[in-house]
């Protein structure tokens, strides 16, 4: 594998991720919201 293509793909890994790991555990916690109103 070339160094270059990985130079430019492990930036955006990285932000696509990071993005991913926040976007889910906001997501996990309106759905605990919801579950637990739904409950009440």
């Amino acid at each position: 594998m070339d160094l270059r293509l990985l130079l430019v793909v492990a930036p955006i890994l990285l932000a696509a991720s990071w993005a991913v790991f926040h976007i889910g555990r906001a997501a996990v916690g309106q759905l605990q919201l919801f579950i637990k109103r739904a409950q009440a």
